[in-house]
């Protein structure tokens, strides 16, 4: 397999074609015009990319643009702001790196909110190009698909409501009702685990987080990095408990199955931008007082 590319992905952070904004569409900002949805954070968009033997990629070419399936409710990981139509966070910017480095500009971005359950289904029908939202790798996943990655380490947490017990195990929840996204590995993990903990599902999280405020279920429960972001959306309602994490949860890159050509480009990337990954969490991330570096990218 071959690829090249005549930008190094540790040289994205320049002033260049490609701003991390929330925008999916249209004109990219000036740096720092704020009022245009501007950040100091920029990456810059590829050329002469060659990904020779991907047929995810040669396809891309074909169709002018990436399709990137993402999430829309998580706040500062994949956030969309039905209002203003921007799409923020982590996750989703870590997408647009990823389209950069593959030499598309913004508006040749598609994005797609793909609900947990329905993610292998979406790679393997081909509706997506890749997938970049809170999704852990696992082996049961890689029967069907392939990652790119981790390029984030989280784990299991709980969100409460503000003043409510804080639970420093799962088992101390017994007889009480927890909720999560439909398929998700945390939900599964209780099912497994925990038969005395009742458990509701929704496709979205923040239907398990209006059901918490409205005092529906007791907990809600996925990666702390998606409680913290709604605990920060609603402090004066919500917190994140201070016990240990549940589980560790590695975050990838979902990728059609047997692409090893773009995994390879991908990983490459990570491993090449640690700059560029750094800009991205202090920007939606950095304020939350989570405190992690960028993890070794698995080339399986």
């Amino acid at each position: 397999m071959r690829f090249k590319k005549t930008l190094a992905a540790a040289g994205f952070l320049a002033a260049a074609a490609l701003t991390l904004t929330g925008c999916n569409s249209g004109t990219p900002a000036a740096p720092g015009d704020e009022a245009a949805g501007g950040s100091t954070e920029i990456i810059e968009v590829a050329e002469g990319v060659s990904l020779e033997g991907s047929p995810t990629f040669d396809k891309m070419v074909k169709d002018d643009k990436v399709v990137i399936g993402v999430k829309e409710d998580q706040p500062n990981l994949g956030y969309l702001d039905n209002v203003t139509g921007e799409r923020s966070g982590f996750d989703v910017d870590i997408s647009r790196w990823i389209a950069a480095s593959l030499g598309f500009s913004e508006d040749q971005i598609e994005f797609k909110a793909i609900a947990s359950a329905n993610r292998e289904q979406a790679i393997v029908n081909g509706d997506i190009d890749y997938y970049v939202g809170t999704y852990s790798i696992n082996d049961k996943r890689k029967e069907d698909i392939d990652f790119a990655g981790p390029y984030f380490i989280t784990g299991q947490g709980l969100l409460v409501k503000k003043g409510a017990t804080d639970y420093q195990a799962l088992e101390e929840l017994d007889g009480k009702t927890v909720c999560s996204a439909t398929g998700s590995t945390p939900i599964q993990n209780i099912k497994e685990n925990f038969k005395n903990i009742k458990t509701q599902e929704f496709d979205l999280y923040s239907a398990c987080v209006e059901n918490l405020v409205n005092g529906q279920v007791d907990a809600v429960t996925t990666d702390q990095a998606i409680l913290i972001g709604y605990a920060a959306q609603d402090p004066e309602n919500l917190m994140v408990t201070s016990g240990p994490l549940l589980t560790e949860e590695l975050y990838g890159v979902g990728l059609p199955k047997g692409d090893d050509v773009l995994r390879a480009f991908i990983n490459d990337t990570f491993t090449e931008g640690g700059d560029t990954w750094q800009a991205i969490f202090d920007k939606n991330l950095g304020d939350s007082g989570i405190k992690v570096t960028q993890p070794q990218v698995d080339a399986y």
